[in-house]
C-alpha cells in the first residue's frame, strides 16, 4: 500500500486512536531496517574494533525476534566469543532506544542476548553473530550497536582475517517476527580488506634449467601474513647472481607505484652449475628486505625446466575471493605459474557464471599463449560416503566447439553432484552421485579428462578407482599435507601419480601462505614433466603421471628415472624375474634436505640421511636440540591440531632459540625462549610439522630433555576459549637423555588418534644441509617378484619441514625386461 496522507487515513479508516506521527515517520523507514558501519577499509591482519548500527526498521522487532551478522566460513577471521569482555573477540550488543512521539509506547525490551555459530546460516554466510531480542519488542527507529572486537574493557579488538579481499562481506539477516525465517538487510557492508607493508620479499625461479636458457626471476613483497603488497611509490630490488660466491650477473629493478608490487626479469647464465639468486629490496626510507633462492643449470635433465601448475583454484564464482580474472592474473603475475587448473564447486555454480567463464579462460589463454595455460575444471563434492571429493579438470581444446560436458553432459544428464547455492534451486535434487555416475559421465573420453581425488571439506574415498580417468592423486594443499593418502593408494595397488595444489579460497594461488583457521598449511604445488606450456605436452604428462608434488614455500623439485632416463616417474615398467633395477634421483631445494627416501606398500625400503652426511663431511660443529611437534587431529575438514607445550632442558642454558617448520608463516604461532632453560610453543599443525632450534651454551653438558603440553583440536562449535582437547590423548610428555637425543634420529613418540600425531627431539650439528642431492637406488629383484607389481616413490625431506614427493615408477615382475607398458 502507498504512503496514506493524514486526510486519507482519516477518509478511509474514520476515527481511530495512535501515536501522534508515528505512522509517517514509520513510512519512511526502510522496512527491515539500515546498517552503518564504522570503517571503510581495514588491513589484513589488524586488531580493530568494528562497530555496527543497526537503526530498526518498520517492522520493529517482536519479542524473540533474532538477528544474524554473517560471514563466508573460508574467512579466517579470529573466533567470537562472548563470555570475557576483556578477551581479544569479545562480541557486545547494546540496546539504544529511540525518540517517542506523543502517545507511543517505550519499547519493552528487557535485554540482548549474543552469541557466536560456525554453522549458524546457509553456506557460504555459515559464521553467524546471533542477537536474540529478550522479553520484550523493540520500536521502529531504535537502535542495536554491535561491538565486534569490543575493547571497552581493555583488550585489543578483533584480529581481521588474514587474506586480503577486495569487499569482504557482512551479511546480515533479520527474522522481525520470530519465526526463524530470515530476509536479508539489504545492502551488505562491504569492506575493502587490504595488504599490509611489505615484510618480506618473494623469489620464484624454476629452480632447475637447462644450460643455454634464460632463466625468468619474478619477485614480489609480501606483508606479514604473506599478502602481496600494492601501491608502494618509491620500492626498487636490487637482484644479483653469485656463482662459488662472486657476483656474476646483476640487475637494477623498480617495482611499480600503483598495484601489485612485482617485477620479473630473466638471468643468462655461463653455464652447468649451482647459483645463488639474491634480491634485496630498498624501501624509501632507507630500509632493506632480504632474500636468496638456488638456482641450478644442469644438462641431465630430461626437459628444458620443470614446469609448476596449481590445478586447484577457487575464485568468487562459488567460495574462492576475488574474481576470475584476479585469480589468473596472480597465477601469472604473481605466483608465476605455468598451469592454472580453475576449479568451480559442481553445486554451487550457476549455468550463466560457468558460461562467463569459459570465456574468461579462452580469452585469458590467447592473451597468454605460450606463458600460461588454464584448463577448466569442476569439483565434484560428494560426501565421503558415495566417494568424497574429486577434482574434474578438462584437457581438451577450450574453443567455443568443443565445451566441457557441464553442467549437462553429451546426453543431457546433469553432471554435477546436485545443485544448492544461495540463489538456486529450493529442493535438493540429486545428479550425478554417487561416484559411480562421474565416471559413466567421462569415461568415453578419458584422455580429454582428469579425475583428482583429493582431501578438502570431504576427503576423497579410495574404495573408488576408475584407472583410466584418475591418474593423479592430491597428496597437498592448503587444507593440510596427506602422505597418508598415497600410502593408502599404493596399499591398494592403485596406479596413481602425485599432485599438490592449493585449493585455493583466498586470492593466493600457487602456495599461498597458511593463514589461520582450516586452511592450516601452504597450498602446494605439482611440478610436470613436459616439454612446453602446450596444451598438448602439458596434458599428456598430467595423464602420464609425469608429476612430483611439492608443498608451495619454495620450488622443490624431484626426479627420478631408470634405464638411462627411457624410464621417467610415473610410467610402467616390466622387468625379468631375477632382475634388478637401478633407479637414479635427482632433488633440488632450498633450505636444505634432511634425507631423501623411497617407499613402497611395504613401507619405508631406503633412507639416505642428509643430516648425518653433512655432519661427516663438514668440520665438527655445536650441537643444537631440534624439537619437532607435527601431525593432524583427524582425517576429515577440522583436522588442525593444536599444539601448547613448554621444553625444559637440564644441564646447560638456552642461547638462542630459532623456529622453523610453519612457524615463520603464521604470527599467530608463537614460538619463544621463556627462561634460560625454557622454550614454549603455541603453534597449529594439519599433517605438517612445527619445530625449533635450540642452541645451547655447551652442547656436552645437556643431561636431559622434558616436553610436556597439551593438545586440542579447532573449536567447530561451542566457545572459542574453551577450546576443543584431542580427545583420545590430551596431554604429551617426552623425556629424553643425552645418549638417546644423540642417536640418528633422537626420540620420538607417537600420540594417539589422529593422523601422524608425534613430538621428537634430537641433538644434530648446525651445519648447512644440501639444497641439491642426486644418487642411485639399487630396487633388488626377489624370488617371489613372479607376477606382482611394485609402486616405487621417492620423498625428498627438507629439515624445515619442505618436502617433494615424486610420482611412483611402477614395476612389473614378467618374463622379459624389455617392454615400457603404456
Amino acid at each position: 500500500m502507498k504512503t496514506l496522507t493524514d486526510q486519507e487515513l482519516a477518509s478511509l479508516a474514520g476515527d481511530y486512536f495512535a501515536p501522534t506521527g508515528l505512522y509517517q515517520y514509520t513510512k519512511t523507514l526502510p522496512f527491515l531496517g539500515t546498517l552503518k558501519c564504522n570503517t571503510a577499509t581495514l588491513t589484513a591482519g589488524q586488531y580493530t574494533e568494528l562497530i555496527v548500527e543497526y537503526t530498526v526498521g518498520a517492522s520493529g522487532l517482536a519479542d524473540g525476534a533474532w538477528i544474524k551478522g554473517t560471514f563466508k566460513f573460508y574467512s579466517d577471521w579470529a573466533l567470537f566469543q562472548t563470555t570475557d569482555p576483556k578477551a581479544d573477540n569479545y562480541v557486545s550488543a547494546d540496546y539504544v532506544a529511540g525518540p517517542l512521539v506523543p502517545g507511543q509506547t517505550p519499547a519493552t525490551v528487557q535485554g540482548l542476548s549474543v552469541r557466536f555459530d560456525q554453522k549458524g546460516h546457509e553456506r557460504p554466510f555459515q559464521k553467524a553473530i546471533i542477537i536474540d531480542v529478550v522479553d520484550g519488542y523493540i520500536n521502529p527507529g531504535d537502535k542495536i550497536i554491535v561491538r565486534l572486537g569490543d575493547r571497552r574493557w581493555g583488550a585489543r579488538g578483533t584480529r581481521v582475517q588474514t587474506f586480503v579481499e577486495d569487499a569482504f562481506l557482512l551479511r546480515w539477516y533479520i527474522d522481525p517476527v520470530g519465526t526463524s525465517r530470515f530476509a536479508p538487510i539489504k545492502p551488505d557492508i562491504a569492506i575493502p580488506i587490504v595488504a599490509g607493508p611489505p615484510a618480506k620479499v618473494r623469489i620464484t625461479t624454476p629452480r632447475v634449467i637447462r644450460p643455454g636458457l634464460p632463466v625468468p626471476v619474478r619477485l614480489h613483497t609480501e606483508d606479514e601474513w604473506g599478502n602481496v603488497t600494492s601501491d608502494q611509490n618509491g620500492l626498487s630490488a636490487l637482484v644479483l647472481i653469485k656463482h662459488h660466491g662472486e657476483p656474476i650477473w646483476r640487475s637494477e629493478l623498480a617495482f611499480p607505484s600503483q598495484g601489485w608490487t612485482f617485477a620479473t626479469t630473466a638471468a643468462e647464465l655461463p653455464g652447468t652449475g649451482e647459483y645463488i639468486v639474491t634480491v634485496s629490496v630498498l624501501g624509501h626510507h632507507g630500509d632493506v628486505i632480504d632474500s636468496s633462492e638456488p638456482v641450478s643449470v644442469d644438462e641431465a635433465l630430461p626437459i628444458p625446466r620443470p614446469l609448476f601448475a596449481d590445478l586447484h583454484v577457487h575464485s568468487d564464482d562459488t567460495v574462492g575471493t576475488n574474481s576470475t580474472t584476479y585469480n589468473f592474473s596472480y597465477a601469472a603475475d604473481i605466483a608465476g605459474l605455468d598451469i592454472v587448473g580453475y576449479t568451480a564447486n559442481d553445486f554451487n555454480i550457476t549455468a550463466e557464471r560457468w558460461a562467463a567463464t569459459l570465456a574468461i579462460i579462452r580469452q585469458f589463454n590467447r592473451d597468454r599463449l605460450g606463458q600460461v595455460l588454464i584448463f577448466p575444471g569442476t569439483e565434484w563434492c560428494g560426501n565421503s560416503a558415495a566417494g568424497g571429493d574429486h577434482n574434474v579438470v578438462f584437457l581438451g581444446d577450450d574453443g567455443e566447439e568443443s565445451e566441457p560436458e557441464f553442467p549437462l553432459d553429451r546426453n543431457g544428464n546433469v553432471a554435477r553432484s546436485f545443485e544448492w547455492n544461495e540463489h538456486g534451486p529450493a529442493d535438493l535434487v540429486p545428479g550425478a552421485w554417487p561416484l559411480d555416475e562421474v565416471y559413466a559421465t567421462y569415461a568415453h573420453a578419458p584422455e580429454k579428462h582428469l579425475l583428482i581425488p583429493h582431501v578438502g571439506g570431504r576427503r576423497c574415498n579410495l574404495a573408488w578407482h576408475h584407472p583410466q580417468l584418475e591418474r593423479l592423486l592430491e597428496i597437498g594443499s592448503a587444507w593440510g599435507l596427506f602422505e597418508w593418502l598415497l600410502r593408502d593408494a599404493v596399499s591398494r595397488g592403485w596406479k596413481l601419480g602425485v599432485c599438490a595444489n592449493s585449493d585455493e579460497h583466498r586470492g593466493r594461488c600457487g602456495g599461498g601462505v597458511p593463514g589461520t583457521a582450516v586452511f592450516g598449511v601452504r597450498g602446494g604445488l605439482t611440478g610436470v614433466i613436459a616439454e612446453s606450456v602446450d596444451r598438448k605436452h602439458i596434458a599428456e604428462a598430467l595423464r602420464a603421471r609425469r608429476t612430483f608434488a611439492t608443498t608451495g614455500d619454495h620450488r622443490l623439485v624431484g626426479l627420478v628415472s631408470a634405464r638411462d632416463g627411457s624410464v621417467l616417474q610415473g610410467d610402467d615398467v616390466v622387468v625379468k624375474v631375477g632382475e634388478d633395477l637401478a633407479l637414479d634421483y635427482r632433488f633440488y631445494g632450498s633450505a636444505g634436505f634432511s634425507s631423501v627416501e623411497a617407499w613402497d606398500a611395504s613401507g619405508l625400503i631406503f633412507q639416505r640421511d642428509c643430516q648425518r652426511g653433512a655432519e661427516t663431511e663438514q668440520e665438527p660443529k655445536k650441537k643444537i636440540l631440534r624439537v619437532r611437534w607435527g601431525g593432524a587431529r583427524l582425517y576429515d575438514r577440522y583436522r588442525e591440531a593444536v599444539w601448547q607445550g613448554a621444553i625444559l632442558v637440564d644441564g646447560t642454558v638456552i642461547t638462542k632459540a630459532r623456529p622453523f617448520g610453519g612457524v615463520p608463516d603464521n604470527p599467530a604461532d608463537q614460538v619463544r625462549q621463556a627462561s634460560e632453560t625454557q622454550v614454549v610453543f603455541d603453534t597449529r599443525t594439519s599433517g605438517d610439522f612445527d619445530g625449533v632450534d635450540i642452541f645451547l651454551d655447551d652442547d656436552q653438558a645437556l643431561v636431559s630433555v622434558t616436553i610436556t603440553g597439551h593438545i586440542g583440536g579447532y573449536v567447530k562449535v561451542g566457545h572459542a576459549l574453551q577450546g576443543n582437547p584431542h580427545t583420545p590423548q590430551p596431554r604429551f610428555s617426552l623425556f629424553g637423555e643425552t645418549g638417546e637425543l644423540g642417536k640418528a634420529g633422537g626420540k620420538t613418540i607417537d600420540i594417539a588418534g589422529g593422523v601422524d600425531l608425534f613430538v621428537s627431539a634430537e641433538l644434530v650439528q648446525d651445519v648447512p644441509l644440501p639444497t641439491r642431492v642426486q644418487g642411485r637406488f639399487e630396487l633388488k629383484a626377489n624370488a617371489h617378484d613372479s607376477g606382482h607389481h611394485r609402486a616405487v616413490y621417492f620423498v625428498g625431506r627438507e629439515y624445515s619441514g619442505g618436502k617433494v614427493i615424486t610420482s611412483p615408477i611402477f614395476v612389473e615382475y614378467g618374463s622379459s625386461g624389455l617392454q615400457i607398458a603404456s
